[in-house]
């Protein structure tokens, strides 16, 4: 008996170490194929949601990789020419995303070619800055990666690798973490331990283990209230910063459930917040029962240079427009699915809406 114990327990743990959970498993990439070519009964069908992928997949292979040599966009305003330049180079993550779930869906080997040729091309040119507003961005890649990584040559597959592994060592060095900044509780730490995770799980390397979930429990405890609020909301004043810090969150913890087994969507920090009321705090917005002004009383000088700049949402008082906080719910919708009808009764002019994360929520669902 104890060397059966032992042998599950060994099974397990190579199970862990071998699975795409922050893509898609074998299983999972079947049943939605199967959802994509079949269910087809409704406008807001599988198909539709994957035609935007695909459209972007068949124009990446007429086009060339355009990697930056440093991602640069937080702290600057539309319209600086270094902002502009790394808006237009990571449009080649949604491309690689793309790419690689063409492949994994039908098998064309030329999407898995010309997935690869972008992620070389990124793995050769980029360095990384440890800046996790900015690398944020790579998260497209990381998954497309994560997509294809087990049908990369091992030389590929070291240079990808290698790259990857710097973003992350990087991001968990950064000097945005360290004791004391606001940065270090706010919704740049929010991004920095999504990145790390999404990383070390596409990676299947064990090196961040000691990292991830007490940096996240930390975060948790220090970043979410009680009352459903977020310490970027108190400070920005903003739905805005409150969906941009509970989606980095949301996409770690499916990524550490899938994992491990371990529900953070639920955990509740040791002063009674959690995840689930900080996205429960937004539903009487959603559905318009509530309304919000947005940056009024944001103590972040940045939000009013913003405003001075003519960038959209960003004048104080510019009501939150609940279609904003629709892929936050989706994302929490894998956790509970009851999200869906919020989503379905804010979309109200479109109410066979349907987006990718709720195709995705489908196939990868909570157990």
């Amino acid at each position: 008996m104890k060397k059966l114990v032992i042998f599950i327990s060994l099974l397990v743990s190579y199970t862990y170490v071998d699975a795409q959970v922050v893509s898609m498993t074998n299983v999972e990439i079947g049943a939605l194929r199967h959802d994509i070519d079949t269910n087809n009964s409704a406008p807001s069908t599988y198909k539709k949601a994957f035609h935007l992928f695909l459209i972007s997949a068949q124009k990446a292979l007429t086009e060339t990789p355009d990697p930056i040599t440093e991602i640069r966009s937080e702290g600057l305003l539309e319209g600086k020419p270094a902002k502009t330049a790394t808006i237009k180079a990571v449009a080649d993550a949604y491309k690689i995303y793309s790419l690689a779930l063409v492949y994994r869906l039908y098998g064309d080997k030329a999407y898995l070619d010309k997935a690869t040729e972008f992620l070389l091309a990124w793995s050769n040119i980029n360095k990384a800055t440890g800046d996790p507003i900015d690398e944020t961005k790579l998260e497209d890649m990381i998954t497309g990666y994560d997509l294809v990584r087990n049908q990369s040559s091992p030389q590929n597959k070291k240079t990808i690798d290698n790259w990857l592994e710097s973003v992350a060592d990087a991001e968990l060095n950064s000097a945005s973490s360290k004791q004391g900044r606001g940065t270090a509780i706010n919704n740049w730490n929010s991004h920095r331990i999504k990145i790390i995770t999404l990383i070390a799980f596409t990676l299947h390397t064990k090196k961040y283990d000691g990292f991830i979930t007490p940096e996240l429990e930390k975060q948790l405890a220090v970043n979410l209230n009680p009352d459903g609020t977020t310490h970027d909301f108190i400070e920005r004043d903003a739905f805005h910063y409150h969906t941009y810090d509970l989606e980095p969150l949301l996409t770690a913890c499916i990524a550490i459930y899938r994992a491990t087994g371990k529900d953070y969507f639920n955990y509740q920090t040791p002063n009674g917040a959690s995840i689930k009321k900080c996205v429960d705090f937004m539903i009487p917005y959603m559905l318009g029962d509530k309304t919000h002004g947005e940056f009024v009383n944001s103590t972040v000088p940045f939000d009013l240079k913003r405003a001075k700049n003519n960038e959209k949402g960003y004048k104080a008082g510019t009501l939150f427009n609940p279609e904003s906080g629709v892929y936050t719910l989706s994302l929490a919708a894998y956790f509970n699915p009851d999200y869906v009808s919020v989503i379905k009764q804010t979309m109200t002019k479109d109410p066979d809406y349907f987006n990718w994360q709720l195709a995705l929520n489908s196939v990868k669902r909570k157990q």
